[in-house]
């Protein structure tokens, strides 16, 4: 009976911990608040999910319908509202339709489901072919958006016009996945990992091979492109900088933003800067 009472509680403790494994950390806004902050905001907005390839994808929209499109999209791990500020600024309110979207496995696009490199890019090519305005689209990716929106316009480069990469993970001999990180991708461990620290932990693990294999098609990039990128960036190196500008060879234009002392949180600790960035460069 004690035996049996012990295991009770180590299944009870192991189910409860499962069960708040899939609920923390999950970075993401509730409905509620999302309400909230538009409303503080005054500003009109579009949630929605839709159905890609048997995935769930979810974005928010905001500003001018008819316009040309910034979809913006967030690093690992990270939710659409990592760009909130961006879609209620005036400014790009009336010049731009603006879209944040949730990265499959992340917010509330099939969360904790991980994908690499190459699944996500064909799942969001899909949902931007399909709300297509028929106006030119920016595709402004942070970290991990960043070599995302690359692979994105590689695979559908008719969609897209410009590309914004800030603080992008491009070069595959800068990336050094900690060692620590394989373990965790496998049955069950992975289980065990916290909400969206879950499908983070499998993509970051997959990067450098997703950036290997992209390596030999980048000579194809053929949009106008801005990169943005702290020098003293302790995630994501300064020399992918370099490494972009070598092997972005026949983009249609190419500009490079320094910025001196920066790290890794522009999107954040440089949001004037960018969003100045945006209103001056895109066409």
């Amino acid at each position: 009976m004690i035996k049996f009472k012990k295991r009770y509680v180590v299944y009870s403790l192991l189910l409860g911990y499962l069960l708040f494994a899939h609920s923390c950390m999950t970075m993401r806004s509730s409905t509620k608040k999302t309400k909230a902050f538009f409303a503080e905001q005054n500003v009109t907005y579009l949630d929605t999910t839709t159905q890609i390839l048997d995935s769930d994808l979810h974005y928010l929209q905001t500003g001018n319908e008819n316009a040309q499109s910034l979809v913006f999209v967030h690093g690992s791990p990270g939710s659409w509202d990592a760009w909130k500020a961006y879609l209620a600024d005036s400014l790009l309110l009336k010049k731009y339709r603006l879209i944040a979207l949730d990265r499959p496995g992340f917010g509330y696009s099939d969360f904790r489901r991980s994908m690499n490199l190459e699944e996500q890019a064909t799942q969001l090519n899909i949902l931007l072919s399909k709300i297509d305005n028929g106006k030119p689209i920016t595709l402004i990716g942070h970290s991990y958006g960043g070599p995302l929106i690359v692979k994105m316009a590689l695979d559908a480069p008719k969609l897209y016009k410009n590309l914004m990469i800030l603080a992008g993970a491009l070069d595959p001999d800068a990336e050094k996945p900690e060692k620590w990180r394989k373990p965790l991708t496998w049955i069950p461990l992975k289980y065990l990992v916290p909400g969206s620290l879950k499908p983070s932990n499998d993509e970051l693990w997959m990067l450098k091979q997703d950036l290997i294999d992209m390596r030999p098609d980048l000579k194809y990039l053929s949009q106008n492109v801005m990169i943005i990128h702290g020098t003293i960036d302790n995630l994501v190196p300064y020399e992918n900088v370099a490494f972009m500008q070598q092997e972005f060879s026949n983009v249609s234009e190419l500009q490079v933003i320094t910025l001196e002392n920066e790290k890794h949180f522009i999107v954040w600790d440089r949001e004037k800067l960018i969003k100045e960035s945006i209103h001056s460069w895109v066409k």
